[in-house]
C-alpha cells in the first residue's frame, strides 16, 4: 500500500453525555496531530451534543452516530464513551462502512462481540486501535531490551494489581485491569492458560451474586479477584484486585520479577519505570536501592521531552495513521484488544469451571451468564 503522507484524515467524534461522555479526552486529542481534522460529532444527548459541537468547533452535529458516518463520511471515527455497552455496535457500524476506529477501552463486553468485530474488519480492512497508552510508549521497547539483555536475570514472573478502590474486584478487573493485561501482553506476549477465583463478601461467587455492572459492563460479579496466567517458557503472571484495599501510593501497575532483580512499570505514555538490582527482591535485607529507568536506559536522563510523550493519545493516533497507510495491524489493534478481553473473561470462566482454562477460550459468551 502506498502511503500518502500529505493526506489529512477527516475524523468523526462519537460521545454519549451521561453514558460515558468523551472518555479520557478522546474528542480533543486530535488537535495535537496536524494530519487529522475533526469534522463532525455525534451525541444522543441534545444538550451534550450542542456543548460538544461548540467545544470541537464543528458545524456538523448528529444525535445519531450512524448519520454522522453516512453524511459526514469520516476516514476515522473516535469512539469516546467510557461506557462499553455500545462499543461493539459503534465499531461494527464504522467498520461496515470501511471507517477506521480509535476507541476508548474496554474494547467490548464479550468475546462474541470481539469475534463479530474481527469478522467485519477483516472483510472491509477497517483498522481498530484501542486507547491503551502504555502500549505505545517507547518505554515498552526499553523494558523488552533490558529483559533480553539480562538486566533482571532470567524472567520469572509478572505481578499486576488494579487500583483496588471502591471498584475493586470484578469492576476493577475490567476498567483498570484491562490496562494491566495489555501491559503484560505488550512485554510478555499472550498467556496460554488462566486459573482464577472470584469471591463476594468472603464466599465464592455463585449465580446469585451476579449483577448488572456499571458503565455498561453487563453481567458482573466479585469484590475480590485472584488470577494466575501461564505464559511461555514457564513464566507465571499474577493479577489481583480486592475492593477498598488501595495503597498510598497505589499498587496499581505491573512488576516484573527476574532471578537478579525487579522492574516496576506504572501505566501511561511515558510512565515511571524503576529497577531494583536485587536477587532477593528484598531491599530491606540487601540494602539495594531502586534506580530510575528512562527510554535511554538505567539511570540515564530522559531524552524524550516532546508534547507527544505527555499526551495520552498522540502516539496511539500516529500509530493508527501509519497502520492505515502501510496496511499493518495497529499496535493495540483488534486482535490484541480481543486478547485483553480474553484474559478478563478467562478469570470468570476459570472460576465457573473451578479449574484452569486454556487460552484462547472456547466459551465466547460472558461466563457469568452460564454460572
Amino acid at each position: 500500500m502506498t502511503a500518502d503522507k500529505k493526506k489529512v484524515y477527516r475524523v468523526g467524534v462519537i460521545g454519549r453525555t451521561g453514558r460515558g461522555g468523551y472518555g479520557h479526552a478522546l474528542d480533543t486529542a486530535w488537535s495535537a496531530v496536524p494530519r487529522t481534522r475533526v469534522v463532525a460529532v455525534a451525541d444522543d444527548n441534545k444538550s451534550g451534543l450542542a456543548t460538544a459541537a461548540r467545544k470541537l468547533r464543528v458545524n456538523k452535529a448528529y444525535p445519531d452516530y450512524r448519520k454522522l458516518l453516512d453524511e459526514a463520511k469520516p476516514d476515522i471515527v473516535a469512539i469516546c464513551p467510557r461506557w462499553v455497552d455500545q462499543h461493539a455496535e459503534m465499531v461494527l457500524a464504522a467498520a461496515q462502512r470501511g471507517v477506521h476506529v480509535y476507541m476508548e477501552k474496554p474494547f467490548c463486553r464479550t468475546l462474541e462481540e470481539a469475534d463479530a468485530i474481527i469478522r467485519v474488519c477483516e472483510k472491509t480492512h477497517a483498522k481498530v486501535q484501542v486507547a491503551h497508552p502504555t502500549r505505545f510508549s517507547p518505554m515498552i521497547d526499553t523494558i523488552r531490551s533490558l529483559i533480553a539483555d539480562g538486566a533482571i536475570g532470567t524472567l520469572l514472573e509478572f505481578r499486576g494489581r488494579g487500583k483496588e478502590d471502591r471498584r475493586g474486584g470484578g469492576e476493577d478487573l475490567w476498567v483498570l485491569g484491562a490496562h494491566i493485561m495489555d501491559m503484560i501482553r505488550a512485554i510478555g506476549g499472550a498467556p496460554q492458560s488462566c486459573y482464577a477465583t472470584v469471591s463476594w463478601q468472603g464466599h465464592p461467587v455463585t449465580g446469585k451474586d451476579v449483577f448488572d455492572g456499571p458503565e455498561g459492563l453487563g453481567p458482573l460479579a466479585g469484590d475480590a479477584v485472584h488470577a494466575v496466567y501461564g505464559m511461555k517458557n514457564g513464566v507465571t503472571t499474577y493479577f489481583s484486585s480486592v475492593r477498598n484495599q488501595a495503597g498510598n501510593p497505589r499498587r496499581y501497575g505491573l512488576q516484573i520479577f527476574g532471578s537478579r532483580g525487579v522492574m516496576e512499570l506504572i501505566e501511561g505514555t511515558l510512565p515511571t519505570v524503576q529497577l531494583l538490582a536485587d536477587p532477593s527482591w528484598s531491599p530491606g535485607r540487601s540494602g539495594a536501592s531502586w534506580q530510575q529507568v528512562s527510554s535511554a536506559g538505567i539511570g540515564k536522563p530522559e531524552p524524550l521531552r516532546g508534547p507527544q510523550y505527555k499526551a495520552r493519545h498522540t502516539l496511539g493516533i500516529v500509530d493508527l495513521l501509519d497502520a492505515i497507510e502501510t496496511g499493518r495491524e495497529p499496535k493495540c489493534g483488534m486482535y490484541e484488544a480481543t486478547g485483553v478481553v480474553e484474559m478478563i473473561a478467562g478469570c470468570f470462566e476459570s472460576h465457573r469451571l473451578g479449574k484452569p482454562v486454556p487460552l484462547p477460550l472456547k466459551t465466547r459468551a460472558n461466563p457469568l451468564t452460564l454460572l
